[in-house]
């Protein structure tokens, strides 16, 4: 399994609507196996804007992870490219280990 995740700005849009509601949708549409948004109590990246919340304004950094198998979250990934707003995608390795799920697949048969 792998972990695609997807930082941007509270505060992007794509259309009418935030980014990450954006990608939430469209990853719900492309049924991937598990999508989570965390929004960031603090955050900067490469233009070093320090990102936290405000009283008047919504300005954190949000971290999209999506948890799926390689191929269709490579796909997936693929499908963003129209969105502007998304600062950096990453993929790494995991492993499944327990929950339930129809994600946990029993590949370890001692």
């Amino acid at each position: 399994m792998k972990l695609l995740r997807i930082y941007t700005d509270e505060s992007a849009y794509y259309g009418d609507r935030k980014v990450f509601q954006e990608i939430a949708a469209r990853a719900k549409e492309a049924r991937v196996a598990g999508v989570t948004i965390l929004e960031a109590l603090i955050g900067f990246g490469q233009s070093v804007h320090l990102h936290q919340r405000h009283v008047l304004e919504s300005d954190r950094a949000v971290v999209i992870e999506i948890v799926e198998d390689e191929r269709r979250v490579r796909a997936f990934a693929d499908q963003l490219s129209d969105i502007p707003g998304i600062g950096l995608m990453t993929l790494e390795a995991i492993e499944v280990i327990g929950g339930a799920s129809s994600l946990i697949s029993n590949t370890n048969s001692d």
